[in-house]
């Protein structure tokens, strides 16, 4: 991922005082953060990595790390930053914490590329965005922003454009073709064209967490929703949440199976647990490796399907708020 081009000129300076080889450094300050706190996740699956200290408005973070990665810092309100991480570096973050679209993340030239797109896309309306998102791509594809930008732009999407998306990831993994993971998100998305809007949802066969056997006949309620979370994945709370209360006002007219994606299935139990969740949940410990992902076509969390009682998919990756609308329109007009 050398492919870089060169960013703001200030972190030419700032990159002479690096972190020391082996170890990835994060330092900066907010304005209007005087206290607080914001959370380190990895973009490859791993989930959350650690909680950052904010205080006197001052932060600073060191993790060993042998090659480049990518990260996301979640923050309470959970808005999302990207930040890119190597071996050696120190990244610089600096801004306002009432406006963090606008925070600057610097010190090394990919980081000094996505920041420029944040910037460059903040007041663009969808259209503008999207279209300047596959012009990134299509400029810089053996960079770990493209990775980034394809998922955030034209996967985790409601109804993506899937074509699009498969084009876009091919022309990365050609500029990239040691990268497993991009290798890999091809892989699903090549399956996940299956998966469209007006097409049976595909087959699929697993075990869930209770030993109970699982498959498209588990969803027999009027509406259905498949969705794959983790308990480490602050989106999958909301809409977790809102199934439950889905569930409690509508019982068996609305199936619900749920993939976990945690490494560990006594975590999942846990969750389970804590909040009262008594449908079918797939876990095997595997992560985004679980089988019943590939048989679905899906490389994404959070992520859900909504299909009618004959399998017949309604709509794909739905929002929170959107989820509930469709869902509620289709059982009370039925």
């Amino acid at each position: 991922m050398k492919n870089y081009f060169i960013g703001f000129l200030f972190t030419l300076v700032m990159a002479s005082c690096g972190a020391p080889s082996g170890m990835f450094r994060l330092e900066g300050s907010f304005r209007n953060l005087n206290q607080g706190e914001f959370y380190l996740y990895s973009l490859d699956g791993k989930g959350k990595i650690d909680t950052i200290q904010v205080r006197n408005g001052q932060f600073r973070y060191e993790a060993a790390i042998d090659e480049p990665q990518a990260f996301s810092l979640i923050f309470p309100n959970f808005s999302e930053i990207p930040v890119f991480a190597e071996s050696g570096a120190s990244v610089d973050i600096n801004g306002d914490a009432s406006h963090l679209k606008e925070v600057n993340v610097g010190g090394t030239e990919e980081n000094n590329m996505m920041t420029a797109f944040r910037l460059d896309v903040a007041d663009k309306t969808p259209p503008q965005v999207q279209k300047a998102a596959e012009e990134f791509i299509e400029k810089n594809p053996a960079t770990m922003s493209s990775v980034f930008i394809l998922n955030k732009y034209f996967i985790q999407k409601n109804n993506p454009d899937l074509k699009k998306a498969l084009n876009l990831c091919r022309l990365i993994e050609k500029a990239q073709p040691d990268n497993r993971q991009i290798t890999q998100l091809r892989e699903q998305l090549t399956g996940l064209k299956t998966v469209e809007t007006g097409k049976q949802l595909p087959k699929f066969e697993a075990v869930d967490v209770k030993g109970k056997r699982t498959n498209n006949a588990t969803l027999s309620g009027d509406v259905n929703v498949v969705m794959v979370w983790a308990t480490w994945n602050y989106e999958s709370d909301n809409l977790l949440r809102q199934l439950r209360l889905l569930k409690k006002d509508y019982g068996s007219r609305l199936g619900i199976v749920t993939i976990n994606v945690d490494a560990s299935q006594r975590d999942c139990r846990k969750a389970m647990d804590r909040d009262s969740i008594n449908w079918n949940v797939i876990c095997d410990g595997r992560m985004l490796d679980t089988p019943v992902l590939a048989q679905l076509g899906i490389n994404d969390i959070p992520f859900n399907i909504l299909t009618d009682r004959s399998g017949k998919i309604l709509a794909i990756n739905s929002n929170q708020n959107e989820m509930k609308r469709k869902i509620k329109r289709c059982l009370e007009d039925s």
